[in-house]
This record gives C-alpha cells, structure tokens and sequence, in this order.
C-alpha cells in the first residue's frame, strides 16, 4: 500500500528511539493528523515499545487539535505552530519527556490552500522543540509514508542531539 522504501526508513527510525528511549528512560508520545494513527502504529510497533511509548492522538479535525491539543482556535492547521502546538500537546496530555506531531495536506486535493504534499512535522525532546516543512511530491500513499519517515527521523535526531540547532 505504501512506498516499501520509506517504510523501511520509518521503521529503522522507530527502532532507534526505541532503544534510545529505553537507554535514558524517556517516554514519547505522537500527535498525527494526516497519518492517520500509521506513526504511532510505526512507534507501538517498535521493539519493547510498552515500556516507553505512552500512546498517541489522531486529531484528524481541526476540533480535536483544538479541544484535545490545544491548538488556538481559528488557527490554521498546516503551519508550524500547529505542528508545535499539536506537539506540546500531546506531551502534556500524555506526561511524555518527548513527542512528535504531524499536520498537513496529504491530498489528493489542496487543503487550507496548500496543494497537497504540504507537510509540517514537529518533534520535542525536553525543552527543545524544532519543526520542518516538506513539500512531498507523489500520490496520498507516497505522502504519507514521507510523512512517517520525516517526522520519526526528526524526533530522533533530536534524541541524538546534545545542543540541537534550530530550537526554542
């Protein structure tokens, strides 16, 4: 169903916060709009994940990132706040030391005026925060699968990072 080649990557990435996690005893959580609930089924699907993943929410409508992760009413969705919001959010909803969120068009039309491929992934380990925006080309399944890969990618390479870059 989806591109073999990222949900490789995903997976990989998945495993190494799993024993980075269990390593410095962290718990993560994930916030996911586009995706659907797929991130955090790569994340439970990691190894020993009970031990450190916390669970996740898929705030498929704006009213749920609103009610549940507190996103600012009447905010767009597909903006690095968003992602941000969505990702402190679900880290204080679930305690987690650290978190990833996703938002954005996955298609396969235009959502909030951006063609679809247009994707905010967000990642907090700590206090530090960073986000990214991508622009995947390919069809809904393509997207998707980037989408996992990116933001699984990003959270680790915070979770690697002694000082990271780019971070509040």
């Amino acid at each position: 169903m989806f591109p073999q080649t990222y949900d490789t990557a995903a997976r990989e990435a998945a495993e190494k916060i799993s024993r980075l996690s269990q390593d410095r005893g962290l718990t993560v959580a994930a916030a996911e709009s586009l995706t659907g609930g797929t991130l955090a089924a790569c994340l439970a699907a990691a190894p020993g994940s009970s031990d450190w993943f916390a669970g996740g929410v898929v705030s498929y409508q704006t009213r749920t990132k609103c009610e549940v992760l507190n996103l600012p009413e009447g905010q767009p969705v597909i903006t690095e706040a968003a992602a941000l919001a969505m990702c402190q959010g679900v880290a204080e909803l679930m305690r987690c030391d650290a978190a990833v969120a996703v938002t954005g068009a996955g298609g396969p039309g235009p959502q909030e005026g951006h063609p679809a491929g247009t994707v905010w992934v967000a990642a907090q380990v700590g206090e530090h925060r960073r986000a990214r925006l991508h622009h995947f080309p390919g069809d809904t399944g393509a997207i998707l699968a980037r989408t996992r890969q990116h933001a699984l990618e990003l959270l680790l390479t915070l979770m690697t990072t002694d000082n990271p870059e780019g971070t509040s």
